[in-house]
């Protein structure tokens, strides 16, 4: 190794010191889904991320989904996959599926990568931590409201057993489930609205998305065009000239939301990319796209 890559390599230290300095004994809420999770190396890398945020001093609450796997496991089940305006249609046997893949195929293999990574982590189902009511799809033809069985949004959160793996340093893995409210029933929650729901409860000094794109974009087709800060004002500017458009409106309006909540700052970047966290969080350029209220 050259002496001008390990200068480089300590410099790229010495860049992330004010952001370790300001950032210890806060907390970020990760949500991680989509492609991010079907490659074991960006999942590792990942983990790794949030094994030296915990390192550091730093406290990272991860939320994941899991939607690719619960289409796999009810396809496997003979059961077919409905989506109307984009949730999944969610019968008693479909539920079942997607608690048993949630709590027993993807959050404890988190957990134990967490654990082999030399971190420390604690699987928690989403029922003990969200409470939820069902909620109703609008058909984007009839423009009525559907049933869509145990599809819900989060009412309320408890944060007593976060809390407690957060105070024995110890990394929280939330699974985006709900409990339904005055029944008990599980219900399924988009796992983008449970990590806003907790992250406003926990006023978490970041909540970071990770997804299949870079972050906001002039032109999705051009990675040159990627917009590194929003903010209120630019948010709806740019969604007159319909530039934020599709499915990513609602992750800007639960971004203001959770902003709104308490939430400190919004990140969303590109799970592709091998440490996107840390690239985001401990660099002055970053690699996605931040959003803050003013």
């Amino acid at each position: 190794m050259s002496l001008d890559h390990q200068i480089r390599k300590a410099d790229a230290l010495i860049e992330a010191l004010p952001y370790l300095q300001n950032f210890r004994g806060q907390t970020f809420l990760i949500k991680v889904g989509g492609s991010a999770m079907e490659d074991a190396s960006l999942v590792d890398s990942l983990l790794r991320d949030i094994v030296f945020l915990e390192a550091v001093g730093i406290n990272p609450v991860l939320v994941h989904g899991g939607g690719k796997a619960i289409t796999k496991a009810m396809k496997d089940a003979n059961l077919e996959t409905r989506f109307v305006a984009g949730l999944r249609v969610t019968d008693e046997k479909a539920i079942k599926i997607v608690e048993e893949t949630l709590s027993q195929v993807i959050n404890p293999d988190l957990v134990q990568r967490i654990n082999t990574l030399g971190g420390r982590a604690v699987g928690l189902a989403g029922t003990s931590v969200f409470t939820g009511k069902r909620t109703k799809a609008k058909d984007p033809v009839s423009g009525e409201l559907v049933d869509i069985g145990f599809i819900g949004e989060v009412v309320e959160c408890s944060t007593e057993f976060v809390d407690l793996a957060v105070k024995g340093e110890v990394v929280p893995v939330v699974s985006p489930v709900a409990k339904e409210a005055g029944t008990g029933h599980t219900l399924n929650v988009n796992a983008d609205i449970a990590a806003c729901a907790l992250a406003k409860k926990l006023r978490a000094a970041k909540l970071i998305f990770l997804s299949d794109v870079l972050g906001v974009m002039r032109d999705p087709k051009d990675d040159a065009t990627l917009i590194p800060a929003l903010n209120e004002a630019s948010i709806a500017q740019l969604t007159r000239k319909g530039i934020i458009a599709g499915g990513m409106l609602p992750k800007m309006e639960s971004a203001l939301e959770s902003l709104r909540g308490g939430v400190g700052k919004v990140h969303l970047i590109d799970g592709r990319i091998p440490h996107s966290v840390v690239l985001e969080i401990f660099t002055d350029k970053g690699i996605g796209t931040e959003i803050t209220l003013q």
